[in-house]
């Protein structure tokens, strides 16, 4: 089965072509490279219903795990700091992507994996 050409993702046309380990839009002088096609089949393999965290690693229920950003609380004037661990996090499927439910200093909240790294 022959390997297909993509259509440049900047502008949509089809008249695209491999040149080295990039395709060209000649259309649009658009480049990117040809690698991306294996991070999309990454990209799928992370929707499998796995939570990952910002790294890529799995998360289990119980886990601890260290803020990566500091994050505003919504609804307070307060921020959890960049290197704050928490630990006995719980998976959740939450709204927004918010899937990580934890006790903080400030509380109880629901956090977003990707703010998060495992300790």
């Amino acid at each position: 089965m022959p390997h297909t050409i993509p259509a440049c993702p900047q502008c949509g046309l089809e008249n695209t072509y491999p040149d080295g380990s990039n395709y060209v839009c000649p259309d649009c002088a658009f480049e990117w490279p040809q690698v991306a096609d294996a991070a999309d089949t990454d990209a799928a393999e992370a929707g499998d219903g796995i939570v990952r965290d910002a790294n890529g690693n799995p998360l289990a229920d119980g886990d601890a795990v260290i803020l990566v950003k500091d994050l505003k609380v919504k609804g307070s004037s307060s921020t959890l700091k960049k290197g704050t661990k928490i630990k006995g996090i719980r998976l959740v499927d939450g709204a927004d992507g918010h899937n990580v439910d934890c006790k903080t200093d400030l509380g109880s909240m629901l956090l977003k994996s990707e703010f998060l790294k495992k300790a």
